[in-house]
């Protein structure tokens, strides 16, 4: 019996007349499969096993009860692997792997390769029948090393006195996790927000767009008596920020006229906010969001934490840019001007823009930072807040989350709770807002979208500026952590808290019901 895909052999590696050559009876060649090539290994150069190549054997290779047995002056089985042997392979006498009586390796006594079910399995990772890249393995001429032994191991052993790797059965490598406890031991790592892979927003690129043929659509839903407002949503509705935000510009182009203008002169109310907020690029945006946030008649102090405690470093930097130059003015000094004390510091060291980013997480400086958390605020009478600055406006965000875990370990309390009975006032909600944000980012925005709409009265500023600028980043991560906390879908509660085109384009960004 053969495996599938290799054609019965009427015996094993006939001997040929030259390299590779395809002989009578031998394995045809495979797309993929083992050996690559017809016929027998003949003697190469400097390759090993000095000799002939494979003799014939009775009936080939067949059946395995066991794999490959211990044989005399050759490969032993080892408990727990296949180590190295001092020189690689003796040779053998007359070339080769010796026949075996029977046509074939008999079994061996456990360790081996396991059972075979006839003929050659296709090849898999890290294990027997591999094959050699060109040249043999470790870029050596032929199948192996040189004649006269193989230093470096056999494909996938290790050198005298390595730990073998885990390709083969029953050899544990013990700095890799999952092979026979050499699973690290230490505290349980924080249970982070669900890492959703791909793309988790709700407005896409559109196939094809066009904005030549886009504005002209926008200029017909205006022009004449009357306005097309579904036109304009189901086009905006249905454009990527990059699609949207060249259509200023396509429009002056292509009419003389001012996209903004018209829009202006021709909507109004929330659904007016709505359609210019989506015309802008996302730090354009955001620098218009603080500005409203500082120079109106009292600061939105949420709005400035939400900003700066979600953004990344880049976005940030792009921000400050755009505000100085829109506005005349570093946006630091206008948090300096509206602003006071510890918030206002939090606010300008979150401004910076130089979060550490990294990914890693460095368990002892975690317990550390926590240890020096709970001695800022806890542990002693009044609070330091300038610690929980330097940690929360500084460090990355796994590593934070890291701190918070070690921080609950050791104090057998929610960091936030300890920052609510340890501060007040702005630089409480302040620390509050970073922690929350830190933690569970998609969390965080779909409490700030059921703030705005729960109560008298919808924060439409708030309702907008969330839904434009997470369309494209984490909405649908939103959406289910919005169902998971309110017990309700976010589109349900759109619909029943807004009205009209306004409503209509504020479902389309949310992208559907939970």
């Amino acid at each position: 019996m053969s495996y599938p895909g290799y054609p019965p052999a009427g015996g094993s590696y006939p001997p040929g007349s030259g390299p590779y050559q395809q002989a009578p009876g031998g394995y045809p060649a495979q797309p993929g499969a083992f050996p690559p090539q017809g016929g027998f290994y003949p003697p190469q150069p400097g390759a090993f096993p000095p000799g002939a190549g494979y003799p014939p054997q009775a009936g080939g290779f067949p059946a395995q009860a066991g794999g490959y047995p211990a044989q005399a002056g050759g490969y032993p089985a080892q408990a727990g692997g296949y180590p190295s042997q001092a020189g690689g392979y003796p040779a053998q006498a007359g070339g080769g792997y010796p026949a075996q009586a029977g046509g074939g390796y008999p079994a061996a006594p456990g360790g081996g390769f396991p059972p075979q079910a006839g003929g050659y399995p296709a090849a898999q990772p890290g294990t027997y029948p591999n094959m050699p890249p060109a040249g043999g393995w470790g870029a050596q001429p032929g199948f192996g090393a040189p004649a006269g032994g193989m230093p470096q191991g056999y494909p996938g052993v290790p050198a005298p006195g390595q730990q073998p790797m885990p390709a083969f059965p029953g050899a544990p490598n013990p700095s890799m996790p999952g092979y026979g406890g050499g699973v690290p031991t230490g505290p349980t790592p924080p249970v982070g927000p669900t890492l959703n892979k791909g793309f988790r927003g709700t407005i896409k690129d559109f196939p094809g767009a066009d904005p030549l043929r886009d504005v002209e659509v926008l200029r017909k839903a205006m022009k004449g008596f009357g306005t097309d407002e579904n036109a304009i949503i189901e086009l905006l509705g249905s454009r990527s920020n990059k699609q949207r935000v060249p259509l200023k510009a396509a429009y002056k182009t292509t009419y003389g006229k001012d996209l903004v203008k018209d829009l202006k002169s021709e909507l109004g109310g929330n659904f007016e906010d709505l359609v210019l907020a989506m015309l802008q690029t996302p730090a354009q945006f955001d620098a218009s969001e603080l500005r409203e946030a500082i120079k109106g008649a009292g600061t939105d102090e949420a709005c400035l934490i939400e900003i700066l405690s979600s953004r990344s470093n880049a976005e940030i930097r792009e921000i400050t840019r755009i505000y100085k130059t829109e506005y005349g003015k570093s946006l630091e000094d206008a948090i300096s001007g509206d602003t006071s004390g510890h918030f206002r510091r939090l606010l300008i060291s979150l401004s910076q823009g130089n979060r550490d980013e990294k990914e890693t997480v460095d368990i002892s400086m975690a317990k550390q930072d926590a240890q020096k958390l709970y001695a800022a605020g806890e542990k002693k009478v009044g609070t330091d807040e300038s610690q929980f600055n330097a940690i929360l406006c500084a460090r990355s965000k796994p590593h934070l989350r890291q701190v918070f875990h070690e921080y609950q370990q050791m104090c057998g309390k929610d960091i936030e709770k300890s920052i609510c009975g340890e501060m007040s006032g702005n630089v409480e909600s302040g620390m509050v807002a970073v922690v929350k944000c830190i933690k569970n980012t998609s969390a965080y925005f779909a409490e700030r979208l059921n703030k705005a709409m729960k109560g008298a009265g919808t924060k439409d500023r708030t309702l907008i500026r969330v839904m434009v600028s997470r369309s494209e980043v984490d909405m649908l991560d939103i959406r289910q952590e919005y169902q998971r906390l309110y017990g309700k879908s976010l589109y349900t509660d759109i619909s029943g808290d807004t009205s009209g085109d306004y409503k209509k384009l504020l479902l389309k960004l949310c992208g559907g019901s939970d």
